[in-house]
């Protein structure tokens, strides 16, 4: 299985970005598709995460109320919407797999490539 990111790049303090990521593969029920984010010299931090089979969305507290996790089933896509970006939150963003339940980038076992964003002042 691979996951494909998509969507980042470079917008304005203030502005909206949806990101995207679409496994290759069949996602479970039981997996959780999690979004995190690493700037430079900084460790990789999680934002979001979804279960999959419910929907149910778990978010970091620096993030809740600015984004916003989903997902297709139909189109096997997860999405992070990113609300107010502000230049801190320039980074390099990963969706990620896990089998079950964790903020931990040590649970997930797949990941995607990244897409860099890139908010202006």
């Amino acid at each position: 299985v691979q996951l494909q990111a998509s969507g980042g790049g470079l917008v304005q303090a203030g502005d909206s970005v949806r990101l995207s990521c679409a496994p290759s593969g069949r996602t479970f029920s039981s997996h959780l598709m999690g979004w995190f984010r690493q700037a430079p010299g900084k460790e990789r931090e999680f934002l979001a995460t979804i279960r999959w089979g419910t929907g149910m969305q778990y978010y970091a507290d620096a993030v809740k109320g600015r984004f916003t996790i989903s997902r297709d089933k139909a189109e096997n896509t997860v999405y992070l919407q990113m609300n107010s970006l502000k230049p801190e939150d320039t980074a390099v963003y990963y969706c990620a797999r896990a089998n079950s339940y964790s903020q931990t980038p040590q649970d997930y076992n797949i990941w995607g490539q990244g897409t860099q964003v890139t908010v202006s002042s």
